[in-house]
């Protein structure tokens, strides 16, 4: 009697007859359910960076084409003519590079493995001959009012030739447009003065190591090359480089494929 009267009261005190054990069951389900509603909210507040910067990757190369499209279409329609050597100068430069890439992964592996040059695949020795003629000073400073004004430049530059003379002068080409187009003409102002000083001093006066990184600062990779050519190819940059104005120093830049295209150090 005196146990059913004390469970009579304990009903009576939780309003029914459900059991302490029945309330915790039912506190534990509560607090399951709240932490599987959580996962999913926890997954959307932690989204992938990864895919954030490839969204916005994509976002800028769609975009950059389409700018650079319309640009294309306005030189066409209102500078046929220029437009054309611009067509063929930007081609070429691409193609330049993409030789220039190919062969010094080519020399890389051979300086890795100790590979001779008679050692080489057929298609990897004929890409190493370097077919085609080195221009003369006279063809190179011909060109300088092509870059004085739009769209060779300095400050008419497009961002992907930027990128391009970037990569050409072994500096990195992942920064702003912006950037990079600033870097450019303050490091091709110190090379200018570098020449003007060096004109003054003598090539002759400049030991064989500092002849090579001379060259080598100037876009040269003279590796492979003996002194007396690295000279001589200094002297070449050197006459071009003090020949020309501020206004002008887009062709300086551009000396670094220019010049040193086929550059064998001999002439026929």
């Amino acid at each position: 009697m005196a146990l059913s009267r004390v469970c009579w009261a304990r009903s009576a005190v939780w309003g029914s007859a459900v059991t302490p054990g029945h309330f915790v069951t039912r506190r534990l389900q509560l607090g399951r359910s709240g932490l599987a509603w959580g996962a999913p909210r926890s997954s959307k507040l932690h989204l992938s960076p990864k895919a954030d910067v490839k969204n916005l990757m994509s976002y800028v190369v769609t975009k950059t084409k389409a700018i650079n499209g319309k640009y294309h279409r306005f030189l066409g329609r209102h500078f046929p003519r220029f437009y054309v050597l611009y067509t063929i100068f930007m081609k070429g430069l691409q193609m330049l590079w993409a030789d220039a890439k190919k062969a010094r992964r080519i020399k890389t592996n051979m300086w890795k493995h100790n590979i001779k040059f008679h050692q080489l695949p057929y298609r990897e020795m004929e890409h190493l001959r370097q077919r085609g003629t080195h221009p003369a000073i006279h063809d190179i400073l011909a060109l300088r009012e092509c870059f004085s004004n739009h769209p060779l430049g300095m400050n008419q530059l497009q961002a992907l030739h930027v990128k391009a003379l970037s990569r050409a002068m072994l500096l990195t080409s992942y920064l702003p447009p912006p950037l990079l187009r600033h870097r450019l003409k303050t490091h091709t102002t110190v090379i200018h003065q570098l020449d003007k000083a060096l004109a003054k001093l003598g090539i002759g006066q400049l030991t064989a190591q500092e002849v090579k990184s001379a060259c080598y600062l100037r876009g040269l990779n003279s590796t492979h090359i003996g002194e007396d050519r690295c000279r001589t190819w200094l002297g070449e940059w050197l006459q071009i480089s003090c020949s020309l104005k501020e206004a002008e120093l887009s062709l300086l830049l551009h000396n670094v494929v220019l010049l040193s295209t086929n550059y064998l150090g001999t002439r026929r």
